[in-house]
């Protein structure tokens, strides 16, 4: 059947193909360059830090020696401090304070003269400066503070990853430029493809792609071509297949029919006529109580025609189960007809557990549901040799579940090879509606008959009450097989 094309629902533009590779390549190529800036830092950091240490280490080992010629010289000692420090100035990556006994800040190294009134930013001077823990000398009443400095050596790093950082930029811009243009020379073969993709969209296709650049392209225009010549038989073929399901339907009507006459002839008729027989029988074997042998066959009579009234009845329940027809609702419907079939099989155990519809149900729908739970339910009775049933309704917004799982012989024993027509049937109503129809047997016996009518929606799973791990559903083709050469049908 020649389904209808149906349009996308509208979202936002998503990315083209070409954009989308260029992106990822792109990304691939900053994330490098971000690994990279890293691997840089994190060496510029260790760099940093065994520069400030080795100078602090070597102006720790100077301050000591002036501290000590101060001790040792009280009267002289302090005032030839101060003239040593002011000579020498700023010590690299240090700042050098000298405090008084008072606590007072009586001298302090000047400021680096390098990049002066710059600094880097706070963030990147935290991230990078070590910690600055400072050292502390006695020189008689005075003290000696030396505190790391990096600053001028985080502010170099800082203009160096700056300038790194433009020229990455720089190289990425080039990247991209170059892979855009190259992926629109390796894409270019696509817009035929999508040329003609959109003419068989619209029903044409007379189009045949030509060898492309690339291999794979070329099995893909292969493919299409293929696909495009063998069009004309398929569209023929789903045609006769429209016509087949059209006269599928228009004779399961006219069963359906013949069912509802048939009935109507047996109730007015035949069940008429008995019941006139048997009320005869009855007032025949009331007037003959004293002549013993008109009374028994008259008795007799009454029997036979109580037996006929009920053969009449089963065949008015399987021609006529419940219905939806009359305006009640096809779980009301499976119930009753559940009901009905545990009166006439009171050995079998029927558990039936419904939904209610949760939208409209059409006749044609209700109607494959009764015909197949009527169907399952025979096999049950007669090949099964179950003490229990399950029968399943699952209703929801998109889609009706009938399952009926018993505790029986499953898919063993079969007999010979006559072709088996309820399973027949059952498959054609389901197809017919678009449906699936599965088997599924259990470790330890028993059988599961799931039948889903879609209306759309997610399946859901066949519920079974007894023990062991059900088999996985079979096709429609696998079941058939399978269900043919079996008694269970």
């Amino acid at each position: 059947m020649k389904a209808a094309a149906s349009s996308p629902s509208p979202r936002r533009a998503a990315l083209s193909l070409h954009a989308r590779v260029s992106l990822v390549l792109c990304a691939l190529v900053a994330a490098l360059l971000l690994a990279a800036g890293f691997a840089w830092v994190s060496e510029t950091r260790n760099a940093i830090r065994e520069e400030t240490e080795a100078a602090g280490r070597v102006a720790g080992q100077w301050l000591t020696v002036l501290a000590r010629e101060t001790d040792r010289d009280p009267a002289h000692g302090a005032e030839r401090l101060m003239t040593n420090l002011r000579e020498v100035g700023r010590l690299r990556s240090n700042v050098l304070e000298v405090i008084s006994a008072d606590g007072s800040t009586v001298y302090q190294s000047p400021a680096s003269a390098y990049k002066a009134g710059r600094d880097a930013p706070a963030w990147f001077a935290n991230w990078l400066a070590p910690l600055p823990l400072e050292r502390r000398f006695d020189a008689g009443e005075q003290q000696l503070v030396l505190r790391p400095d990096s600053s001028r050596s985080v502010l170099d790093a800082w203009d160096e990853l700056v300038a790194m950082s433009g020229w990455a930029l720089a190289a990425l811009a080039l990247i991209a430029f170059a892979c855009h243009h190259a992926l629109r020379r390796a894409l270019a073969p696509l817009h035929s493809i999508d040329a003609a993709l959109a003419r068989g969209a619209d029903g044409l296709f007379d189009r045949r792609l030509p060898a492309l650049a690339a291999p794979e392209l070329d099995r893909l225009a292969q493919s299409y071509n293929r696909l495009a010549e063998r069009l004309d038989d398929t569209l023929a073929d789903n045609q006769r297949l429209e016509e087949d399901q059209r006269f599928a339907r228009a004779l399961q009507a006219r069963l359906e029919e013949e069912r509802r006459i048939i009935a109507r002839e047996l109730h007015d008729e035949l069940a008429q006529g008995i019941t006139a027989v048997r009320a005869i029988a009855g007032a025949i074997g009331q007037r003959s109580a004293d002549q013993p042998g008109i009374h028994g066959s008259a008795q007799t009579i009454v029997a036979m025609t109580g037996q006929m009234q009920d053969g009449v009845r089963a065949i008015l329940q399987r021609l006529r189960p419940p219905t939806v027809a009359t305006g009640g609702r096809i779980d009301e419907a499976v119930a009753a007809w559940c009901a009905q079939w545990g009166a006439l099989y009171p050995q079998i155990q029927v558990d039936c557990r419904t939904e209610a519809p949760q939208g409209e149900v059409t006749d044609e729908v209700a109607l494959t549901v009764q015909r197949l739970l009527q169907e399952g339910l025979t096999n049950v009775a007669r090949h099964a040799g179950a003490s229990t049933v399950l029968v399943s309704l699952a209703c929801s917004a998109d889609a009706i579940e009938l399952s009926i799982a018993d505790n029986g012989c499953g898919l063993a024993g079969a007999e010979g090879d006559k072709p088996r027509f309820g399973l027949t049937g059952m498959q054609e109503r389901v197809l017919d509606l678009g449906g699936e129809l599965h088997f599924e047997t259990a470790a330890g016996g028993g059988l599961c008959v799931r039948a889903r009518l879609p209306l759309g929606g997610e399946e859901k799973v066949c519920p079974s009450p007894f023990k062991g791990e059900v088999g996985r559903g079979m096709g429609s083709a696998a079941a058939l097989n399978q269900m043919q050469n079996s008694p269970r049908v």
